[in-house]
């Protein structure tokens, strides 16, 4: 694949800016596997194998990743939409190259998979591979997600216990039903959900009389937020991360 090509499929630019950015040798790039030396490239249309190439731009490092599959410590505070009505959007917190790469069919770009409330904190994936957004969001493939909820009046076991039977929430007469609830002391637990409805969290504990005082999110599937990122930071998923997502 062109160099151009490439800077251009991971959301450096338009051809012709992804271009100008080579010819102006703002691009260096990392040849062999062992490489930590990379060698500035003047030739836009230089051919390279993209998968595993690892390339400098106007000094950040990047590889190439032929699909985006992302984690995000979400801070609370910030609203996962591209357009936020009252708080700063998550995307704000990715970097140029990622907001910016190019549509995938339906898929125009890095797109949030599912939403958290403004003042959820905790684990969101973010992608722009449409059949991996589809999959993880939908209700029917009942991926597991685990809250970490911090309630305003000690939880009981008669509360648990409605939460694992089902509470009728008032846009839907079927009962929603926790997976599981786990008690963590006299005001936490861990609840987890298989479908996702909206501030269905808040609305469950409301609907058994109990209230949400702090909401996060540390798993989904089988991958857990990661302990060493830090609110606001990101990173890319492993494969082993992508299998741990479907075990569940």
């Amino acid at each position: 694949m062109q160099l151009q090509e490439i800077l251009f499929t991971q959301g450096f630019g338009t051809r012709r800016i992804c271009a100008g950015l080579v010819q102006h040798g703002c691009v260096e790039v990392f040849e062999g596997d062992d490489s930590d030396v990379p060698r500035v490239c003047l030739d836009a249309l230089a051919e390279f194998v993209p998968e595993g190439l690892r390339f400098r731009v106007q000094g950040v490092d990047w590889a190439y990743q032929a699909k985006a599959y992302v984690m995000l410590h979400k801070p609370a505070g910030t609203e996962c939409s591209q357009k936020p009505s009252a708080h700063p959007s998550i995307y704000t917190l990715l970097p140029g190259p990622l907001r910016q790469r190019p549509a995938k069919g339906a898929v125009p770009g890095v797109q949030a998979v599912g939403r958290l409330d403004q003042d959820t904190t905790g684990l969101l994936l973010l992608s722009d591979d449409g059949q991996f957004i589809h999959r993880m969001a939908s209700p029917k493939k009942h991926i597991p997600k685990v809250y970490r909820v911090r309630l305003k009046h000690a939880v009981t076991t008669a509360q648990v216990a409605r939460l694992l039977e089902g509470v009728v929430l008032d846009d839907d007469p079927r009962p929603v039903r926790a997976a599981q609830c786990v008690p963590l002391g006299e005001n936490a637990i861990d609840l987890t959900l298989t479908e996702g409805k909206y501030h269905q969290v808040k609305r469950m504990l409301a609907a058994v009389g109990n209230r949400v005082d702090e909401l996060h999110r540390w798993r989904i599937g089988g991958l857990e937020l990661s302990a060493d990122l830090a609110p606001g930071q990101w990173r890319w998923l492993t494969q082993r991360d992508l299998a741990l997502l479907q075990a569940v």
